[in-house]
């Protein structure tokens, strides 16, 4: 379990008193509420002897030896592959590990178990540069991931943990994104500025990432690995901070647990295989309607950049796909799972999805506007926008067609149908905190959020 302090989870502290080589290792990772997060560099200085030491991405492993006190290579190589130790290892459920490639190659994956045998074999031509993937277990304790790459081979051990050992878990290996590497810009495995190492001396770790620095301070004594835990909200998505419609609208995008959201509604006039959506502005046609259609609120586009489309039930099911690929329109369990990880769907959960875009909001930073987007003003319900969903109100059109709410209410479509007319969605309100769960006629017009495959 990860604890949500800006602190670090030493994991496991192991000394081999019959080891050959009289070398500590001493491994880096970090964690940003349950995600993975992808260190840039980690300055270790001797508060002892003094002296300091840095490791650069993609290596976060170091090798001490503390009889002759010196720091001796690793085994990651600018011009070599390599494969790093899986993160968070016993895994709960799924780990991730990287890969660094020196150049265009296929390669290889396999996961066996204890006994030899191959569960899975994947075939990757890949980029240069670092590479996740992703492995969820099935009921084994103890797996091997093995990469083959240049007429090389790495192999890491992978535990289970035994909470989830002997489950019927689905057994799956995910890749999951680059981190691109230009040329020139992979430093040295490590930099040493008179550094050295005796055991009993006190090290001082500071880690650097995109999300800031994070410190530990230690007195290694054995192997150690050291999680750097961040606790920031509203980050955009590992290895996809944008993305693009078939229109050419770019949005944002926001990490929220395990969940890749658009930060914005969505705006595409086409379908993703190019066909156009009807834009029915008409009153008696919408109300008539059993198949796709869009409009801009009150039949008025220049709303568009501010709160998106307005879009009927229908789209979200129609088989030539209304999200970008690799995106969908999010289920009404997904929904779900979004609501349960920031606590619930009563007060204050709803304003803590809300933009903090409002008249007379009390909060500071630009909070406080009349200009569009924004919410209208309330008496209590303040949107304080704590995971960077950032949702604004645009209103939304009738089953009947006409426009209402504009300022006040939001409602978001799920793709989960309820009976023959009606869906299920959610809704927030300028005058309320909490968040509205309920099913609406699929012939409203709603804002759509899509959320990644």
């Amino acid at each position: 379990m990860k604890t949500r302090i800006f602190a670090f989870l030493m994991i496991g502290m192991i000394i081999d008193s019959f080891a050959q080589i009289p070398t500590l290792e001493l491994t880096f990772t970090a964690d940003n509420i349950g995600q993975h997060v992808s260190l840039d560099s980690i300055l270790i200085e001797n508060l002892t002897q003094g002296g300091d030491t840095t490791l650069y991405a993609p290596d976060t492993v170091l090798v001490l030896d503390y009889i002759t006190g010196s720091v001796e290579n690793s085994t990651f190589n600018e011009k070599t592959f390599s494969l790093s130790q899986n993160y968070p290892n016993p895994m709960e459920g799924k780990t991730k590990a990287c890969i660094y490639l020196p150049e265009r190659e296929d390669i290889l994956v396999t996961i066996s178990d204890i006994f030899g045998r191959d569960l899975i074999n994947k075939q990757y031509q890949l980029e240069r540069g670092s590479h996740t993937f992703t492995f969820y277990p099935g009921p084994e304790s103890l797996y091997f991931l093995t990469v083959q790459a240049d007429h090389q081979s790495r192999t890491v051990k992978m535990f289970n943990s035994p909470s989830y050992s002997f489950s019927s878990g689905i057994l799956r290996l995910d890749y999951t994104g680059q981190q691109q590497i230009g040329v020139g810009e992979n430093k040295s495995e490590s930099m040493l500025n008179n550094f050295v190492f005796a055991l009993g001396d006190e090290l001082k770790f500071t880690a650097s990432s995109t999300l800031g620095d994070l410190t530990v301070i230690d007195i290694p004594n054995g192997n150690q690995s050291y999680t750097f835990q961040y606790y920031v909200t509203g980050v955009p998505c590992p290895d996809m901070p944008t993305v693009t419609d078939i229109d050419g609208n770019v949005y944002n995008t926001v990490l929220i647990g395990d969940q890749c959201w658009m930060k914005e509604n969505l705006k595409t006039t086409t379908y993703n295989n190019g066909t156009p959506i009807p834009n029915v502005t008409e009153v008696s046609a919408w109300s008539s309607l059993t198949s796709g259609a869009y409009v801009w609120y009150d039949n008025d586009i220049s709303w568009k950049n501010s709160y998106g489309a307005l879009y009927n039930w229908y789209t979200t099911v129609d088989d030539n796909e209304l999200c970008p690929s690799g995106w969908h329109v999010p289920t009404n369990d997904e929904w779900t799972i979004l609501t349960d990880y920031i606590g619930g769907i009563d007060s204050p959960h709803g304003n803590e999805l809300k933009s903090c875009r409002q008249v007379n909001s009390p909060l500071v930073g630009g909070c406080n506007t009349s200009e569009h987007p924004r919410w209208n003003s309330s008496n209590s319900a303040w949107g304080t926008d704590d995971y960077g969903f950032s949702c604004l109100s645009g209103g939304y059109r009738n089953y009947n067609g006409a426009f209402v709410s504009f300022g006040t209410n939001t409602h978001m479509w799920s793709s989960t149908d309820y009976q023959t007319t009606h869906a299920w969605g959610r809704n927030l309100y300028s005058s309320s905190g909490g968040i509205g769960e309920s099913y609406f006629h699929k012939r409203q017009g709603f804002t759509i959020r899509c959320l990644r495959d």
